[in-house]
């Protein structure tokens, strides 16, 4: 019996997933495809205390580096998961692009398989100084470049890949089915009394690019809106400044981060809207979560966001724009939205369609299949051959679409 092929997961913040989409991929792909492959998932050893760290979860074996995955420390964190992978894995899945200056001499000098998602344009996000933004940017042209099959998890991503690039990625989204509808107890209502009334959700990274602000904003100018937001408040200036200023508000209630499921699905769950702030990166998790839960949705108004929901929720760009569409919008428009978000998000966004999609990709770089150029074919027609084809196309009959 041949043995298992072997793939190294590197870039996420470890696993049982707290949070983010990398690191509950992570976990759903070892839930999906654990008997088929051995899998090895890299984790920040300072994240974890050593009562917490676990040599396995499921089937996958757990790998500690002494670094933490994000921030500036993701380059030597990143690049000490693919040195060590080399020993042992056959496949290296990277998550991210921090670590991308190694690979041209990964692929060069050995005979692994790379396959690289790049999440969404990093470089284009506003919490990265203009360093960080040109490592970064160079970053996903080396990712890109020496892999042997890059991931877009969004159409518009794979479109600006393809402009940039001339390759096509593979577009392999987000699943959402390990959340639940979750009918709250009345220990649940006394935990958390806002759930005895309407109320519209949020909940991400407290970053400039998922315009907290102008949810808050927003929300400050209609004390008869109830706003639930749970996000890291506490780890940069912009959520300090902002918790600050709006956590005085009676309609608006502002929650630190909640690692417990459950009590993540039953806050969401219940909610009558869910603001999606976001501006960048592609497919964002936390979006399609809230659609799988037929969450109606107000999102910010980019590519990615209309991509993800099939151009079927409600829009925003401005403050402005939220208090009109939530005044102004009836209840049985919204629950039509969140009925549109529901069938969306089951037909597209489950694990085991993403989980069969990354299987594929597998297989596919196992077998040494190449990338597929966006350059079409006529381009590498040799030009005597194309005025051939002229001369005979010009001596050719009246075409079919003018005869009579």
């Amino acid at each position: 019996m041949s043995r298992k092929k072997r793939i190294a997961i590197i870039g996420t913040a470890g696993i049982p997933a707290r949070y983010g989409g990398f690191e509950t991929l992570a976990e759903q792909l070892v839930r999906q495809l654990g008997d088929k492959y051995a899998i090895t998932v890299y984790c920040p050893g300072p994240k974890y205390t050593k009562e917490e760290r676990k040599t396995s979860f499921q089937s996958a074996r757990l790998k500690y580096l002494p670094l933490q995955a994000n921030g500036l420390q993701s380059i030597p964190y990143d690049s000490l998961s693919i040195l060590h992978a080399l020993f042992s894995a056959d496949v290296l899945l990277v998550l991210g692009v921090a670590g991308a200056w190694l690979l041209p001499f990964v692929k060069l000098f050995t005979r692994k398989k790379i396959i690289v998602s790049i999440d969404g344009i990093e470089w284009k996000r506003a919490k990265w100084n203009r360093l960080a933004k040109c490592y970064l940017w160079w970053a996903e042209k080396m990712a890109v470049k020496y892999s042997h099959a890059d991931i877009s998890d969004n159409e518009s991503i794979q479109d600006y890949t393809a402009v940039r690039y001339t390759s096509l990625s593979h577009i392999i989204e987000y699943g959402a089915d390990h959340t639940v509808q979750v009918t709250p107890t009345a220990k649940d209502k006394e935990e958390y009394p806002f759930l005895h009334k309407p109320y519209a959700f949020k909940v991400c990274r407290i970053e400039p690019e998922n315009n907290i602000h102008l949810v808050l904003e927003a929300f400050a100018t209609m004390p008869g809106y109830t706003l639930v937001m749970i996000g890291n408040w506490k780890n940069s200036e912009y959520g300090s400044s902002l918790y600050l200023q709006y956590s005085g508000y009676n309609n608006i209630i502002l929650m630190d981060p909640v690692y417990d499921q459950r009590k993540l699905d039953v806050i969401r769950g219940n909610a009558y809207l869910y603001v999606h702030g976001h501006s960048a990166g592609g497919t964002n998790p936390s979006l399609v979560e809230a659609m799988y839960l037929g969450l109606p949705v107000l999102a910010f108004d980019v590519s990615y966001n209309r991509t993800t929901t099939e151009g079927k929720a409600c829009y925003f760009k401005t403050a402005a724009d939220i208090a009109a569409i939530i005044g102004n919008t009836r209840l049985a428009v919204l629950r039509e939205n969140g009925f549109r978000m529901k069938e969306i998000a089951h037909r597209r966004y489950t694990w085991e369609v993403v989980a069969r999609k990354y299987d594929e990709l597998v297989q596919r770089v196992l077998n040494n299949k190449g990338k597929i150029p966006v350059t079409p074919s006529v381009a590498t027609i040799p030009a005597e051959q194309l005025i051939s084809y002229e001369l005979a196309h010009l001596q050719a009959p009246t075409p079919f679409y003018e005869k009579r």
